[in-house]
């Protein structure tokens, strides 16, 4: 199963419409995938509540119906660090996947490094949720500092790699990191990251490679424990 996609058309940098929200949809479950929990963004750029999400996403499901889809599809949401989650956090108008467990997926800036990461994380543990780091292979400024990566994970934060890292797609350096990231066995989510079928079409690369079986090997992947 997937745990992190942008498939609600119109909302953000994802999805450019419900036809199109179909055929990724459609290009996902010829992976195999079973199930589908869609996150789009929160931020500055993207200032989507709960409320807005969640009426795109009954609409997305009621269309899945309509194209007799029968792959199951949740939602949660990507928030990005900001003044904006800091308020959702505190009001608790979050959206989480995984249930009881209360996964909470967020993101960093991909240039400037956070201030206060650990009171963040703290914050959204003292809130009663798991914190899911998105991609942290992405961050250019952690790159050279993997203990950054050490401290967060004994800090409790559970780590989501996207697929397409493994192939080089964003960069060499992005891929070098998700490398040892694996090889650490510090990964805990998969996620495709799908925004168009470009994501798409690169997955199938990622899909044959080694260290991508080697990442479900040697690492407690907890994608199938949400099926």
């Amino acid at each position: 199963m997937d745990i992190h996609s942008h498939l609600i058309p119109g909302i953000d940098d994802g999805s450019r419409g419900m036809d199109h929200s179909i055929e990724l949809v459609r290009a996902l479950e010829a992976f195999g995938y079973q199930k589908l929990i869609t996150t789009p963004h929160s931020s500055d750029m993207f200032p989507n509540s709960s409320e807005r999400i969640l009426e795109g996403y009954y609409q997305l499901k009621e269309r899945l119906i309509k194209e007799e889809l029968s792959i199951e599809i949740e939602v949660a949401c990507e928030y990005y660090a900001d003044e904006h989650f800091e308020k959702y956090l505190m009001d608790k108008d979050i959206l989480t996947f995984g249930g009881t467990r209360k996964y909470l997926l967020f993101e960093l800036s991909y240039f400037t490094p956070p201030r206060n990461i650990e009171e963040l994380v703290y914050e959204i543990k003292l809130n009663g949720y798991t914190p899911v780091l998105a991609h942290p292979e992405r961050y250019l400024y952690w790159h050279d500092e993997f203990e950054r990566y050490l401290s967060l994970k004994l800090e409790g934060v559970f780590f989501q790699l996207n697929i397409n890292s493994l192939n080089g797609y964003y960069n060499k350096g992005v891929q070098q990191t998700a490398e040892k990231l694996v090889k650490n066995k510090m990964v805990d989510f998969m996620g495709s990251d799908t925004h168009h079928m470009t994501h798409i079409k690169n997955l199938k690369k990622s899909f044959g490679l080694s260290l991508y079986r080697k990442a479900f090997k040697s690492n407690t992947i907890l994608n199938d424990t949400l099926l």
